[in-house]
């Protein structure tokens, strides 16, 4: 069964509930990297969320995640990537990255996004054209060129 989903425009009001999702569908990654802190998980979330980068994405007229995706000087930021758990490996998270790549491409400007090491996230980003840039220890960084900039 398909899923239908919208983006809506997050507003002020979405933090707690988006921190909530954060830190559940992180803790298994941050777990595994030693990093899980039951506050900080969440108070990252609260400190960089901006609404007016940030959409709700809304599956069956229930919140099933969010994406923010951030102007930069050097194209755009792909951040607060989360679907709810329950939500994995249907094919959602393909239909919205799918969607704001359309967008982004429009604008001819890079995607950048960082996830950390080990998570099954990264396949998704590689199926969707993102390459390695760079890593550390706890984070893998990717880029996606614009689709008009990438060769076949």
């Amino acid at each position: 069964m398909e899923t239908t989903w919208v983006l809506r425009a997050a507003e002020a009001g979405d933090v707690e509930v988006i921190a909530e999702l954060r830190a559940e569908v992180m803790r298994p990654d941050l777990e595994r990297l030693g990093r899980y802190d039951e506050h900080r998980v969440r108070q990252r979330l609260r400190d960089s969320f901006s609404p007016e980068h940030t959409s709700v994405i809304v599956a069956d007229g229930t919140f099933a995640g969010c994406v923010t995706v951030r102007p930069a000087e050097d194209g755009q930021w792909l951040e607060h990537f989360y679907l709810a758990p329950d939500l994995h490996g249907r094919g959602l998270g393909s239909a919205v990255l799918r969607s704001l790549l359309e967008r982004t491409d429009a604008d001819g400007v890079p995607v950048r996004l960082n996830v950390l090491q080990g998570s099954p996230a990264q396949r998704l980003y590689e199926r969707h054209g993102f390459v390695v840039e760079d890593e550390d220890p706890i984070d893998v960084y990717m880029i996606r060129e614009p689709a008009t900039a990438r060769v076949p």
